[in-house]
């Protein structure tokens, strides 16, 4: 290898992975240039500035972690304010509370108390004891009455297939909550940073050099020229030409509406579980961050069908065909000289931002 190259480091990706090696690698001494084909910083984590109000433009991100050093480290670049989700869904008119909780126990099954709850969760889970997939495992979790009303239809269209073909592991992720706390996440340090997210972005990469609305495909050879090493953030099947077929993925249209209303639904975030409503819901952006204005913005979430380079991949659909085709990806990643393949694409994990970041800082230490 050259040591001549203009950079230590090309990194692919201006999200939290990309962005985090940046900033620790250019502290360390190494130089970097990050490229995104998008036309600004911070991946799908891109707020913007829309009349004082910031608008999650790929849907809503709630930062939380139970990692201390994860939420200090995040906290060099921004303050948060003490945001807590508490998520809701309309079915037929009717509110329930989410995530499941006692006050969903008590809306669905009539119940009051928490034995009365799993009592009534048992009497309506059928017996299922080794569930093999997201339709089963909700209902041994919470009874076939929730799953038909607050899951199966919400599911079916985020996911655009059948509840039976998906894998358990989506619905696993969700907690249960035996008592009327309606705080969607257990994580002690939760927030939306003040500013928007993108500021977050624009302090970790100061000083850094970075190109945006640069496609690296079609320009792979140019680039990895520049540098001794490349850090890739980009879904690992197209890097390798789709060798083993495409991985699969979840992906979402999002449609922004400024509404001349000052509060439009009274919460950030309505979830619509019926199948007879296209979009499964609706963010109320200025609720993250209470802005006190005649104006707010909606975004509505369509789910679409994911066809590789003309959507976007946002969650993986870590079924065991999916995985089986990632590991052969992954294998030619660890056998690829100067590569380095990190992220939510890069991985094909289903990760939450503070996953992201720990990963990106325990992978960054192996560099220096």
């Amino acid at each position: 290898m050259a040591t001549d190259m203009e950079y230590d480091y090309l990194i692919v990706g201006a999200g939290f992975f990309g962005s985090i090696c940046a900033r620790e690698l250019t502290d360390a001494g190494k130089k970097c240039l990050v490229i995104d084909r998008r036309t600004h910083v911070g991946g799908n984590c891109y707020t913007s500035n829309k009349g004082g109000i910031h608008v999650h433009e790929y849907g809503p991100h709630i930062f939380h972690t139970d990692k201390k050093e994860v939420w200090d480290y995040i906290n060099r670049f921004a303050n948060f304010n003490n945001f807590r989700y508490h998520g809701m869904a309309q079915v037929n008119n009717e509110f329930y509370s989410l995530p499941f909780n006692m006050w969903t126990f008590y809306q669905v099954y009539g119940v009051m108390t928490p034995s009365g709850a799993k009592m009534a969760i048992k009497a309506n889970s059928e017996g299922m004891a080794e569930p093999q997939n997201l339709e089963q495992q909700a209902i041994m979790m919470l009874g076939r009455p929730v799953y038909e009303r607050l899951i199966k239809g919400y599911t079916e269209k985020q996911w655009g297939k059948p509840a039976t073909e998906l894998p358990k592991e989506i619905i696993q992720r969700l907690p249960i909550r035996f008592s009327f706390d309606s705080n969607y996440f257990n994580d002690p340090y939760q927030g939306i940073p003040i500013g928007g997210y993108t500021e977050i972005f624009n302090k970790m990469l100061k000083g850094v050099e970075v190109r945006l609305g640069i496609d690296y495909e079609p320009s792979r050879a140019f680039f990895d020229d520049l540098a001794q090493h490349t850090i890739y953030t980009g879904p690992i099947d197209q890097f390798f030409n789709y060798k083993y077929g495409q991985l699969e993925y979840k992906t979402t249209r999002f449609v922004h509406q400024l509404v001349e209303k000052g509060n439009f639904q009274g919460t950030a975030v309505i979830n619509y579980p019926s199948t007879d409503i296209p979009y499964t819901r609706i963010i109320e952006h200025k609720h993250f961050d209470w802005i006190d204005n005649d104006l707010t913005i909606l975004t509505k979430e369509y789910p679409e069908k994911y066809v590789a380079g003309n959507t976007e991949p946002y969650y993986p659909v870590n079924d065991a065909e999916n995985n089986a085709k990632y590991s052969k990806y992954k294998e030619l990643a660890d056998n690829t000289q100067n590569m380095f393949f990190g992220g939510r694409l890069a991985e094909y994990k289903y990760y939450d931002m503070d996953d992201v970041i720990n990963s990106a800082l325990n992978f960054v230490k192996t560099l220096k």
